[in-house]
């Protein structure tokens, strides 16, 4: 198994410290994100989801894109894909994406359905949508050898691999593919491990993990349980990564598995725990 890390997760580092922290850890990719920041964002200080050190945008990415590739060559790291939040009607931004993406080397960019799921419009006009959408952005990156993934995430119609797999088998997997994302789906979602990676198949070219697990918060007027969801250890997860990782090693995966983990502790602790636990379990037979 190969292992990189999101730098959505290290808003305070920039391309090398982020790089030189993932080869001092024994990671093999790292997963940059290019997003674009609003003035607001950047006022507010650095931020998993807001302003970052290392300042990559759709606008720049393809200025930055020789640096990114060397500085991970440096150290020894193979870049595993761009977590960009474009939705797949912007094709400007789609564009740029994918410019900055083939000239670093990048397998694929992160690009989301039109709208999000809000209950007020039904799933199946926002299906049809989503599907024209993503064939007109891979009509608009058709050449750059890039790949479009779409991200199994909760608040989208795609939050499970099933749903998920409706939308990409629209089209070849060799232009479209799934991030699949337990952390995501054990809060919304979820299917059977063995059988939602069968159901993907091909699609399957990136995995994030990250640990949830939910914890009674009292009971509300009419006694009905109250819970939340807390960030946790990959051990300590809702949900089970030996699982995943020994039906990725039956299917012969070749993509990365990305840790995300946004828990508020330092950034080393953090990636040290998460490879030595998934190392640990990919060791154990």
């Amino acid at each position: 198994m190969r292992y990189s890390a999101t730098s959505v997760m290290l808003p305070d580092l920039d391309l090398v410290e982020q790089a030189a922290l993932l080869q001092k850890l024994g990671y093999d990719g790292i997963e940059w994100r290019v997003r674009r920041v609003s003035d607001e964002a950047r006022a507010a200080g650095y931020s998993n989801w807001g302003a970052h050190k290392n300042d990559l945008t759709p606008d720049n990415f393809l200025a930055h894109a020789p640096t990114m590739k060397q500085v991970a060559a440096e150290h020894g790291l193979a870049i595993a894909g761009i977590a960009s939040n474009a939705a797949a009607n912007d094709l400007e931004q789609v564009k740029l994406l994918a410019e900055g993406a083939a000239a670093c080397g990048a397998p694929f960019l992160r690009v989301g359905a039109p709208r999000l799921y809000d209950k007020t419009v039904n799933y199946h006009q926002l299906y049809r949508e989503t599907v024209d959408a993503y064939a007109k952005a891979l009509d608009a990156v058709a050449g750059t050898g890039v790949k479009l993934a779409l991200e199994i995430h909760g608040g989208t119609i795609h939050v499970s691999a099933s749903l998920a797999y409706r939308l990409l088998s629209e089209f070849e997997p060799d232009r479209v593919c799934a991030i699949y994302d337990p952390n995501n789906m054990v809060m919304d979602g979820y299917e059977t491990t063995e059988l939602a990676l069968e159901l993907l198949g091909g699609y399957v070219g990136h995995c994030h993990v990250g640990g949830h697990r939910p914890v009674e918060r009292g009971r509300d007027a009419l006694g009905t349980t109250q819970w939340e969801w807390i960030m946790t250890p990959l051990a300590d997860s809702l949900y089970s990564f030996p699982r995943l990782l020994s039906k990725l090693k039956s299917m012969h995966y070749a993509g990365f598995i990305s840790v995300e983990d946004f828990r508020d502790l330092p950034h080393e602790l953090k990636l040290r725990e998460g490879i030595a636990y998934l190392r640990a379990v990919e060791a154990t037979p």
